[in-house]
C-alpha cells in the first residue's frame, strides 16, 4: 500500500476533501475523505483530473518563448530578463498601455490571491480585467451596496431549511457556486427526508431540476420580472410582521413596486400566477432560502436580480435565520482581510465603462487593445485565464491579441488564449502545491479550516509555484525584490488573527480539517460593513434602474440562447483530461422538439446557430428538457484553434458559444457580460 495524503480537491468551488494514495510519484488512487467535515466523503469525477493535470504530457514544465510561429524552451532567468526589458520599454513610451487579465483558477490558489497585486503594482496599471465580470460581479456589487462589503455573501442554510428555491443555478453540476456546498445530492435527500422541498426555476430542466419536487420554466433573461412579482407576493404576505431593526428602506421599495402589473410581469417571464403564489407561501412559511446564480447574473439585469433575491429573502423573514440565508464566519475572515470594494473609481478609455471593484468589464478588453491612442493596451499579462473562450465575442478578442507588442501567459498549457502569447510561464503541477480555500471556505455550508500540504515534491527543482512567478515578474519589471512573507507565513498570520484564533500548525494537525460547526445565526448586524451597520434596501442606483425597467420582452421570432455546465467540466480548463472528456459528446445544441421541427432538425443532425456576432455548427440534441423558444450550448469549448498544444482537447474540440455572444451586451450596474438571452437563428447545416 502506498502513502496516503489528505488533500482538498481545488478543481471547483466545492472544496471536497480527498485521500490521494501515491507510490513514489505515481498516483495509485484518489478517493473521497470521509473525515472531511465539509464534504463528508463526497467526491465527483473532477477529482481524478488532479492526476490527469499533474501527469499530462501536454502540461508545460519550463518557460517557452514564441518566435514567429515557433516555440522554444528557455530558462527562467532569460524569461524574466526579457519580459522585464520589453515591459519597461513599453511603459517608457506610454505608462498606461499595460493590462492584466486574471482567470477563474486564481480563486483556487491562495498563493496567487495573495500575490497578484505585486504584478499590478509593478505595471502601475488601472487596466485590470478578470473572469469576475464574466460570471459573478452582480453578486458582489449587490453585496457591497447592501451589506457594505463585496465579499460578504449570504448563503442558503441547506442543512436546516425546509424549502430551497434555486433560480438560474445548477448545484448538481457545480456543487455550488458562490456557495460552497459539496455532496449536494445527499443534502437534498436529507432535506426531503425531513419533509422539505427543493424547487428549481430555470429555462432548462437541469440536473438539479430533475431531482427537485417542482420545476418552473422561466424565459431566459426575464428573471427580473418574475422576481418583481415574487417580491410583491412575499410583501403582501408579510405586512403584519416587521423585518429586523437594522433593515431600512423596504417600504420605499414596496412603493416603487406598485408601478408593476403582476400579470404583465408573469407574462414577460412565462411563469404562471399559481407558481408565484406557491413560492411566496413557502418562502414566508419558512424556514426557506432563495438562491440565484449564473443564470441570473449573466444577463443585462444581473445586478437587479441579485438585489431582488436578497430583498425577497429579507422580506420573507429568512435573513440571518436558521434554515434561511445565513452568513458564515470562516476561520480566515476575508471581509476583515480585504477592502470593502469600490464602484466607479476608474473609467475605461474607449466606452467609458465604470470600474467595479477596481476592474473593467472583461467584455471591453478587445476594444481597449484595438483602439489607437494614448492608453491603448500594448502589453497584456494573462494569469491562469482563457478569455478567448470565456469572454463575449471570443473571435474578436483572439484577433485583437495578435496585435499586442507583448503578451505573457502564466499557464500550464498552450491553450486558445496563451497560444497568442510571446512567453508562457508554467507553474508547478497541481499536486506539487499546497492549498487553502481562501475565497471559497467563507461561502461554505460549514465553518471549517482545511490545509493541504503538497502531495508531491517538485518534479523539477528549478520549477516555480504560481506565486513565485508573479513575484518574479514584479521584480523583473520594477527592479525591486518583493519583501513580504511567503503565502504560507501570511496564511498562518491571517488564521491566528481570525475569529477562532487558530494557527496553521493546529489546522495542519487535523489533516481532514477543523470543524467549527454550521453557520451561526444572529450574526447580523455585527457582520455588516455598511455605514451604521444597516441594510439599506432602497439602494439609489438599483431603485433608479428598477424605476426605468420596462415590462415585456419584444418578440423577435428568434430563439434565445442560454449556457450550461456539466459535472465533468469546469469552464475550459479541464478539456485535456482524458477521463473527463470521454463518453458522449457534451458540446451539443439542446433544442425543444417543436423548435427542432421548425428548423428541420432531427436528433443528432448538424445545426447552424447564428447571431449578430457570428455563427457556429454543432450537433442538435432534441429534448423536452428545454423550454420552447430556448436553446442551450455549453461554455468552455472550441479547442481546435491553430497553435494549441492540447491533444485530448483538440480531439474533442467542440465549438465556442462565445462566438455568438456580444461584446457590448453588459449589465450596466456591474459591467458583467450578458451571456444569456442572446437572440439566435437555428437551421439545419448544409451538407458539403
Amino acid at each position: 500500500m502506498g502513502e496516503i495524503h489528505h488533500r482538498t480537491c481545488h478543481i471547483c468551488e466545492a472544496n471536497c476533501g480527498v485521500l490521494v494514495e501515491v507510490e513514489g510519484r505515481r498516483v495509485v488512487s484518489i478517493k473521497g475523505d470521509p473525515g472531511n467535515p465539509l464534504s463528508r466523503g463526497h467526491i465527483c469525477p473532477k477529482a481524478t483530473a488532479l492526476e490527469d493535470l499533474q501527469n499530462d504530457p501536454d502540461r508545460l514544465r519550463r518557460p517557452i518563448k514564441r518566435v514567429g510561429e515557433d516555440w522554444h524552451e528557455i530558462s527562467w532567468e532569460q524569461a524574466f530578463r526579457e519580459i522585464g526589458e520589453r515591459t519597461r520599454a513599453i511603459l517608457a513610451r506610454d505608462p498606461a498601455s499595460t493590462a492584466t487579465y486574471v482567470g477563474n483558477p486564481n480563486a483556487h490558489s491562495y498563493g496567487n490571491a495573495l500575490n497578484a497585486h505585486h504584478l499590478t503594482k509593478a505595471l502601475g496599471t488601472k487596466n485590470q480585467f478578470s473572469a469576475s465580470t464574466v460570471d459573478q460581479m452582480p453578486h458582489q456589487v449587490a453585496n457591497l451596496l447592501m451589506y457594505g462589503h463585496a465579499s460578504l455573501f449570504g448563503i442558503p442554510d441547506i442543512d436546516r431549511t425546509e424549502t430551497l428555491i434555486v433560480i438560474g443555478g445548477n448545484p448538481m453540476a457545480s456543487n455550488g457556486s458562490v456557495w460552497t456546498v459539496p455532496d449536494f445530492r445527499n443534502r437534498v435527500r436529507a432535506l426531503k427526508a425531513r419533509g422539505g422541498q427543493l424547487v428549481v426555476i430555470d429555462p432548462r430542466r437541469t440536473e438539479t431540476a430533475k431531482i427537485a419536487d417542482r420545476h418552473v420554466f422561466v424565459k431566459p433573461a426575464s428573471d427580473v420580472f418574475l422576481l418583481v412579482a415574487l417580491l410583491k407576493a412575499v410583501m403582501a404576505r408579510r405586512t403584519f410582521q416587521p423585518v429586523q431593526t437594522f433593515v431600512t428602506g423596504l417600504d420605499q421599495v414596496a412603493a416603487l413596486l406598485t408601478r408593476f402589473d403582476d400579470a404583465a410581469c408573469l407574462a414577460a417571464a412565462g411563469v404562471a400566477a399559481e407558481d408565484v403564489a406557491f413560492l411566496a407561501e413557502r418562502l414566508t412559511a419558512g424556514p426557506a432560502a432563495l438562491y440565484g446564480r449564473l443564470g441570473i447574473a449573466t444577463q443585462r439585469h444581473g445586478t437587479l436580480n441579485a438585489w431582488l433575491i436578497a430583498l425577497i429573502n429579507i422580506a420573507a423573514g429568512q435573513l440571518d435565520r436558521e434554515g434561511g440565508t445565513v452568513f458564515p464566519i470562516p476561520a480566515l475572515d476575508t471581509i476583515s482581510m480585504l477592502p470593502r470594494g469600490s464602484l466607479g473609481k476608474f473609467t475605461s478609455r474607449v466606452s467609458g465603462y465604470k470600474s467595479a471593484l477596481g476592474e473593467f468589464p472583461a467584455a471591453a478588453l478587445a476594444e481597449e487593445i484595438e483602439t489607437p491612442g494614448e492608453g491603448q493596451i500594448k502589453a497584456l499579462f494573462v494569469v491562469a485565464g482563457n478569455p478567448v473562450l470565456s469572454t463575449p465575442n471570443g473571435p474578436r478578442l483572439d484577433k485583437a491579441l495578435e496585435s499586442l507588442e507583448l503578451m505573457v501567459s502564466v499557464d500550464m498549457y498552450r491553450n486558445a488564449t496563451s497560444r497568442r502569447a510571446h512567453y508562457i510561464l508554467p507553474p508547478t503541477g497541481p499536486l506539487e502545491r499546497d492549498h487553502y480555500g481562501l475565497f471559497l471556505l467563507p461561502m461554505a455550508v460549514r465553518n471549517v479550516a482545511v490545509y493541504s500540504k503538497p502531495t508531491l515534491e517538485r518534479e523539477d527543482p528549478d520549477s516555480l509555484h504560481d506565486w513565485e512567478i508573479l513575484r518574479g515578474l514584479a521584480q523583473a519589471i520594477s527592479g525591486q525584490p518583493v519583501q513580504e512573507p511567503t503565502p504560507r507565513e501570511a496564511l498562518d498570520n491571517l488564521l491566528q488573527r481570525g475569529p477562532y484564533k487558530v494557527s496553521l500548525a493546529e489546522v495542519e494537525a487535523a489533516p481532514s480539517g477543523l470543524d467549527f460547526g454550521p453557520p451561526r445565526t444572529g450574526v447580523l448586524p455585527d457582520r455588516l460593513r455598511s455605514d451604521g451597520q444597516t441594510i439599506a434596501c432602497a439602494v439609489p442606483a438599483f431603485m433608479e434602474a428598477l424605476a426605468a425597467l420596462d415590462v415585456g420582452v419584444p418578440e423577435t421570432g428568434k430563439l434565445t440562447l442560454i449556457g450550461r455546465r456539466h459535472l465533468r467540466t469546469n469552464n475550459s480548463w479541464l478539456a485535456n483530461s482524458h477521463r473527463l472528456t470521454k463518453g458522449p459528446n457534451r458540446c451539443t445544441l439542446m433544442i425543444h422538439p417543436h423548435d427542432a421541427a421548425a428548423a428541420g432538425l432531427a436528433d443528432g443532425d448538424m445545426a447552424k446557430v447564428q447571431s449578430a456576432s457570428g455563427a457556429i455548427t454543432l450537433p442538435a440534441e432534441v429534448t423536452d428538457d428545454m423550454m420552447p423558444g430556448t436553446v442551450s450550448i455549453p461554455h468552455g469549448w472550441g479547442h481546435d484553434l491553430p497553435g494549441m498544444a492540447m491533444q485530448v482537447a483538440r480531439a474533442r474540440a467542440g465549438v465556442s458559444a462565445n462566438a455568438l455572444t456580444e461584446s457590448g451586451a453588459l449589465d450596466p450596474l456591474s459591467g458583467n457580460a450578458a451571456l444569456s438571452g442572446v437572440q439566435v437563428e437555428v437551421a439545419a447545416a448544409s451538407v458539403a
